[in-house]
């Protein structure tokens, strides 16, 4: 060993930390002008749309989406690419390269729609935010590919732990959903970074989380029969928001004014009737663990987000699809609830049981990240019991969304409706486990 070789040694994990602290910054202060935002729109703390008299609902998401589309319209196209889609682009066509450009878009307008109340989540800017972030530390400090390419998934892991406040599932988001090719030795870079910014968001935000999981209990083995049903049907939901989603998104030829203003009428229209679908629906979720939404409201909800949502991401506004998965599968797990509930009420668990694990499976079918959703259930209801239950809806939904119904990730299904060319990796039949799990340097094939 030579007498650099213990420096060089630290230079990305000690990357990895920095990357972690800075990334998560950048997503804090991102969900901060979210809230600020809406303080000075209309007055609201917390996405407490609801409150909104019926015109509100009308006119708030309607002027948001015509103020970002007559903003947006000044920026070049591959300007306003934003999200996860726009990470795993530049992972896989530029080395890691992602331009500042497409940040500030993301930041600013992200921030605007969501307190604007247009349907999105904020969770995949915050995860570009972090990503580009590190991105442009490691192209500044003229760092090679593989580097760049590894600080930019700590960055995304690092800005999702601190949204989600769970460290080990964004680790494994990131592998997913990024299909990030990591030796052994390049997790700790990871690690450490997820660690940082999970100290960081826990000093700046507190304990508090914006989902609350009451206690849950897997009360009978006819809960597994349950969640069969419901694996299939938000398989098949997942599918649908794919494909609505891909083919709103094919509607480029259409000037971006446009297409934003039909996002906004879209979203005023289903507010009228449905004000969960506005924002981010955090609040929607956690009123739905604890079982307070009767059953004609909850299936209102899904089917309502995933409409408002599909415009909003379709047509191009700059928000998240990660949100959007979490609030339809938390609606569909409350219907699942209420026919447990119906067939067997002394048998049926929990309304956070059938809540949470729908939200997984949604999640996991929409992104095609089975593994990170089950993670994160684990972690946000610590409760070892849902390992099993988890495991077999998220198993269902993703293979009814996948086999039955022929959808790609959403993710995916964004970039080939953009043109942007990308190989079919998404399948794990079509993975070795060695690609997954090598050992060496980052990008090269170790010596076994």
């Amino acid at each position: 060993m030579g007498p650099g070789e213990p420096l060089r040694a630290l230079q990305l994990p000690t990357m990895g930390i920095a990357v972690g602290v800075v990334a998560s910054l950048v997503a804090v202060s991102f969900k901060a002008t979210i809230g600020m935002a809406g303080i000075s729109l209309v007055g609201l703390a917390s996405e407490d749309f609801e409150s909104l008299p019926v015109i509100g609902r009308v006119l708030l998401p309607l002027a948001g989406a015509l103020v970002i589309g007559l903003v947006l319209t000044r920026v070049a196209a591959e300007d306003r690419r934003t999200g996860i889609a726009h990470v795993l682009d530049g992972l896989r066509r530029h080395q890691g390269h992602l331009p500042i450009k497409n940040a500030l878009v993301q930041f600013f307008a992200g921030a605007g729609a969501l307190a604007a109340g247009l349907s999105g989540g904020r969770e995949g800017p915050a995860m570009h935010l972090g990503a580009t972030t590190s991105s442009l530390l490691a192209q500044a400090l003229r760092l090679p590919a593989d580097h760049i390419r590894l600080l930019v998934a700590c960055g995304a892991a690092a800005a999702i732990t601190a949204s989600f406040h769970t460290p080990v599932a964004a680790v494994v988001f990131t592998l997913e959903v990024l299909m990030v090719r990591w030796a052994i030795g390049s997790l700790i870079p990871v690690i450490l970074s997820v660690a940082a910014a999970t100290a960081v968001s826990r000093i700046v935000l507190g304990q508090t989380a914006d989902l609350v999981i009451p206690q849950m209990g897997f009360q009978s083995v006819l809960d597994l029969a349950y969640l069969a049903v419901g694996g299939f049907a938000i398989g098949a939901m997942a599918a649908g928001f794919t494909y609505a989603v891909r083919f709103l998104a094919e509607l480029d030829r259409f000037p971006f004014l446009a297409r934003a203003t039909t996002a906004g009428a879209i979203t005023a229209c289903a507010a009228v009737i449905v004000p969960q679908v506005l924002g981010v629906g955090y609040d929607t979720i956690n009123t739905a663990l604890t079982g307070q939404f009767v059953l004609s409201t909850l299936l209102l909800i899904a089917v309502a987000k995933v409409i408002a949502s599909a415009a909003c991401i379709g047509l191009g506004l700059p928000v998240g699809v990660i949100g959007p998965t979490l609030v339809v599968g938390a609606a569909c797990g409350g219907v699942l609830f209420h026919l447990a509930f119906a067939i067997s009420p002394e048998s049926a668990s929990s309304p956070a049981f059938y809540v949470a694990l729908g939200m997984a499976a949604m999640l996991a079918a929409t992104l095609r990240a089975p593994l990170a959703a089950i993670v994160i259930v684990l972690e946000l209801t610590l409760d070892p019991a849902v390992m099993v239950p988890a495991m077999l809806i998220v198993a269902i939904a993703t293979w009814t969304a996948r086999r039955v119904f022929r959808q790609r990730s959403v993710v995916l299904a964004i970039l080939e409706a953009a043109g942007l060319e990308h190989p079919s990796t998404d399948d794990l039949t079509q993975t070795r486990s060695g690609s997954i799990m090598e050992r060496g340097t980052p990008g090269r094939k170790g010596t076994r």
